[in-house]
């Protein structure tokens, strides 16, 4: 009855897609924004600058997905491995098991008896699901989900770079590369905005962080595409 007349709902539970989404927006954003910058620095015509914009959009999402299946995929089956051990050591030496679990409770604060009995009812109830939880630290909301992150991440990726990009296409030529610079930095504090929001955190910090890291990164694209006259 309580617990229905007093739902909770707990951020954390976000972490798994809101890390995804947020690196792959960032760097949909500052990676297209610093390409669109650098080439249009080094007196490349609009037409390739928004080719240069478009190939690196396709690019990055690839990217972005293939390296977060294989980041998270890693991640996966090292969980995977640790519980394929735990449940052979369950197996093997259940009362072993039995007082390491109770050992945990312990360190956390129950008397001996108190820790025995919670470990012999979560043993009994779920032995694998609690020696996860409370001894490898691994839970439902923790869990490596690779396609889910690579998905998150790609199609993040594209909708920050299509940012920048459309920017590209709607000014002169002549303005890209301040024009660019200054809604990128823009879009990037409304993401650690967003993000923030999102997570729970504080909004001012996220978008200092955010819009300083990512107008260093233009700055020393378009600094470059400029003093050297290519394409970066």
């Amino acid at each position: 009855m309580h617990a229905h007349l007093h739902p909770e709902t707990h951020l954390v539970a976000r972490i798994g897609w809101l890390r995804a989404a947020v690196l792959g927006a960032n760097d949909g954003i500052v990676s297209t924004a610093s390409l669109i910058v650098g080439v249009a620095a080094a007196s490349a015509s609009t037409s390739e600058v928004l080719v240069a914009g478009v190939a690196g959009l396709v690019a990055g999402a690839m990217s972005m997905a293939a390296g977060e299946y294989v980041s998270v995929s890693s991640q996966s089956d090292t969980e995977h491995a640790d519980l394929a051990r735990e449940r052979q050591e369950l197996a093997s030496q259940p009362n072993f098991e039995r007082k390491e679990l109770a050992q945990i409770y312990m360190e956390r604060g129950l008397d001996q008896a108190l820790a025995r009995q919670v470990a012999d009812q979560l043993m009994v109830r779920d032995a694998l699901r609690a020696h996860a939880r409370d001894e490898l630290g691994m839970s439902e909301v923790t869990t490596a989900r690779p396609i889910q992150a690579a998905f998150t991440s790609a199609a993040t990726f594209a909708a920050g770079a299509a940012l920048p990009l459309f920017t590209a296409v709607l000014i002169p030529h002549s303005m890209i590369v301040a024009g660019v610079s200054i809604a990128s930095v823009l879009f990037l504090a409304l993401l650690g905005a967003v993000g923030a929001r999102a997570g729970g955190a504080k909004i001012g910090k996220a978008v200092v962080r955010v819009t300083f890291w990512g107008a260093m990164a233009m700055a020393i694209t378009a600094g470059i595409g400029s003093l050297f006259g290519i394409v970066v």
